[in-house]
């Protein structure tokens, strides 16, 4: 593994992106076959930190986010091939950096991923709710 640099400017190719989330474990969660949404996903992040091995894409943090109260991390992938290594937590770092430390992270652990969380400093939300893009809003009976 050669030296790793991170950027919160260097700009992504969506073919490189799905490259990495397809390395990574988040492609079966993750709609790399909609390249249209993936253009999406890209444009309208507003932080991205990436990580690089030479001209490797190898980790991205990207996140939705309005730089005061919270940021959503949409994604955090590493290569599996340089998972383990400290990447993903430098990752999470850089954006902490980009977004100033009054910004709370937010995120949805993938399954594999639920213990990483905690041994970087997270905690457990209880009351996160997720409404998909396939479901309908149903009207409340309560007033």
């Amino acid at each position: 593994m050669g030296e790793i640099f991170y950027s919160a400017e260097r700009v992504v190719e969506a073919d490189a992106f799905v490259d990495l989330l397809r390395r990574s474990t988040l492609a079966e969660r993750r709609p790399v076959d909609d390249a249209e949404c993936v253009a999406g996903m890209l444009e309208h992040a507003d932080l991205m930190i990436t990580a690089w091995c030479q001209e490797t894409l190898v980790g991205v943090a990207r996140s939705v986010t309005d730089f005061n109260y919270c940021c959503y991390v949409s994604d955090l992938a590493v290569d599996a091939d340089f998972q383990h290594s400290g990447i993903g937590t430098e990752l999470l770092c850089q954006t902490r950096v980009q977004l100033g430390f009054r910004c709370s992270l937010i995120l949805l652990s993938a399954p594999d991923a639920k213990a990483y969380y905690p041994r970087v400093g997270f905690t457990r939300h209880e009351s996160a709710w997720v409404l998909g893009a396939e479901d309908e809003i149903r009207l409340s009976s309560e007033t």
